[in-house]
């Protein structure tokens, strides 16, 4: 409705103008000045905190690499001594030697779970502590280690993982020559240690919101806390550790930056920092979401917008108080305008004034009610159009159900097959929302299929069967204009793949096939295989269950089979049993789903 126009402008109008330059613009200086201050200093601290973090993991891992090796240099010495500078032949297998490997695995501070002595006829004795690491990356470690050793030279290796589950540990491998007094080569020694007080020095840094790993020279992950990255995998996809690896022998200084790292399909700004560990040509990362780094600076703004706020509120109220009954009304509406404008149109303005100010709270009060009315009508409107368009997508799916005699009332066992498992698997309302209407629609490519081949009585012809596939990309071309339907073309496009790549249209393989699709594929091939077609016969629905069982993880997702399977159990999905099949029907049609010799 359309609202007279004041004659005057009011006088508070001035007052709050007057109002806002007094206390909003003096503020607005104050807050500036406050934050450009502070903004500096703060994020100073987060960098030194991260520089204090990384350089005392480095420091420590250091130390930690310079005990080990003059533990390693101590054990040579020893051999040396207890060997009588000889370790040919049996002389290796001395039991005083014995027993300086097993004092070296046992007594060490840090974990060392294999000890090794090799002769130069490469006869050797190793001691191990709890349950031997050896695997086949382990042996070859140890392999680079005596080949250093024999030419006379010591040997950091690089981080690798041994074992697997629970039993799965970090280890590297060092090793020095054995030599006499002449420095002739006597044999080598070669320790596994154990990098886990490694790890545990990385997860003291969590404690402190930050993301810590090590990697060696080349970028590789050398230990981590985060159970997302794998021992040696590679990491210079982090601009971080490129730039460390950049750098090479000549990294000698912390470095700290701010860049951005992929996670996911998003690029995230981070605030990092890289420490080389001396002597070991590996580097401490830390690093965490600028977002969180620089969180004080955040809270700082807000505390500033906060406090600019009370003020220009305290203003007014003192202009309030000044203007007496002039700003009551105002108040009054400011108040009621924005409880409307946060959606409450049930909000009406209370105030009984001769002014102009009871006049447009009258006006106020008349635009609220046709808001509200408007606004009521909009939502059922909305409703109403959902109800249409989810029934003109009924009405579509029927439309392609109903050329195929032997596919009447596919479309709907299929969509209620799907939402059951969708929500066994605890799928979200909305997901499960767009796998309804995907599962309704995933046959409406064969509105495009010739009558000749999608009501034949038999089994299709390869040529037939070729044309018969292209329903699901047809379905998808047929829908792809739609935008509200663009997020459910996953399940009419692809409900034909299959996990191991053999489905159609495209032949993805596992993960490649959306969530959608994989719900649907299973509900299709059961609703296909309990029900009559030209080229089978229903089977009874524990059989199918079973059959769909044993393609879990062939062909089927695993976890919605096991939806599915938990469905029919519980009872939940229910159909009238079709005559049991006999055994070689019965073989056919599971050969028919495995080799997705005809479409469902």
């Amino acid at each position: 409705m359309k609202l007279p126009l004041p004659a005057r402008i009011p006088i508070i109008y001035g007052i709050l103008m007057v109002l806002i330059l007094v206390g909003v613009l003096p503020l607005y200086f104050y807050a500036t000045n406050v934050v450009e201050t502070n903004r500096d200093r703060l994020q100073r601290n987060e960098k030194i905190l991260q520089n204090t973090v990384t350089a005392t993991l480095a420091e420590d891992i250091a130390q930690r690499g310079k005990e080990i090796r003059s533990k390693l240099g101590d054990l040579a010495y020893a051999i040396v001594v207890t060997s009588g500078g000889s370790l040919e032949r049996a002389r290796v297998q001395a039991p005083a030697l014995k027993g300086l490997l097993q004092n070296s695995t046992s007594t060490a501070d840090f974990g060392i779970p294999l000890a090794r002595l090799v002769n130069p006829e490469n006869q050797y004795i190793e001691a191990t502590a709890g349950q031997a690491v050896h695997d086949a990356f382990l042996e070859k470690e140890l392999i680079r280690g005596l080949d250093a050793a024999e030419h006379l030279r010591e040997y950091n290796g690089g981080a690798i993982a041994v074992g697997s589950g629970k039993t799965s540990r970090t280890v590297m491998v060092v090793s020095r020559p054995v030599v006499d007094q002449d420095q002739n080569y006597l044999g080598a020694i070669e320790l596994v240690v154990d990098l886990d007080y490694l790890i545990q020095k990385l997860s003291d840094a969590a404690d402190r919101d930050l993301e810590a790993f090590v990697v060696d020279q080349s970028g590789r992950l050398v230990a981590s806390a985060s159970p997302q990255y794998a021992t040696g995998q590679d990491m210079t996809s982090n601009e971080l550790v490129k730039s460390f690896v950049e750098q090479g022998a000549n990294s000698r200084i912390s470095v700290t930056k701010d860049y951005k790292l992929q996670v996911g399909k998003n690029m995230v700004p981070m605030l990092g920092t890289y420490d080389p560990v001396p002597g070991l040509g590996w580097a401490v990362v830390a690093q965490k979401p600028r977002e969180d780094a620089y969180a004080d600076v955040i809270d700082m703004q807000h505390d500033a917008v906060r406090f600019a706020m009370i003020a220009i509120a305290f203003s007014i109220l003192i202009g309030i108080w000044a203007a007496r009954r002039l700003t009551t009304p105002l108040s009054v509406l400011t108040h009621s305008s924005r409880a409307i404008a946060g959606g409450d149109f049930s909000q009406r303005v209370r105030l009984k004034s001769r002014t102009e100010f009871g006049e447009l709270a009258q006006s106020f009060n008349s635009m609220t009610d046709d808001l509200e009315r408007y606004v009521a009508d909009l939502n059922k409107k909305a409703e109403e159009n959902r109800e249409l368009f989810l029934s003109s997508i009924q009405m579509l799916a029927g439309a392609v159900d109903e050329k195929d005699p032997y596919t009447r009332g596919h479309s709907d066992r299929v969509t209620r097959y799907s939402v059951l498992i969708a929500t066994e698997m605890g799928l979200t309302e909305d997901t499960i929302d767009k796998i309804r209407i995907s599962a309704q629609l995933h046959d409406v490519g064969k509105i495009g299929i010739e009558d000749r081949i999608l009501k034949k009585p038999g089994a299709l012809t390869p040529e037939e069967f070729e044309v018969m596939k292209t329903h699901t990309t047809k379905g998808a071309a047929i829908l792809r204009p739609v935008e509200m339907l663009r997020e459910m073309l996953p399940g009419i496009e692809l409900h034909h793949e299959s996990l191991d790549g053999r489905g159609y249209p495209h032949g993805l393989k596992g993960d490649q096939i959306p969530l959608m699709a994989r719900v649907i594929m299973v509900a299709d091939t059961f609703d296909a295989m309990t029900t009559n077609r030209p080229y089978q016969a229903a089977m009874d629905p524990e059989y199918v269950i079973r059959i769909i069982n044993s393609l879990a993880a062939t062909k089927f997702d695993p976890i919605v089979v096991a939806a599915m399977t938990k469905v029919f159990e519980s009872g939940k999905l229910r159909i009238h049993r079709a005559a049991t099949v006999s055994g070689e029907q019965a073989a056919a049609a599971s050969n028919a789903v495995i080799t997705t010799a005809e479409p469902v």
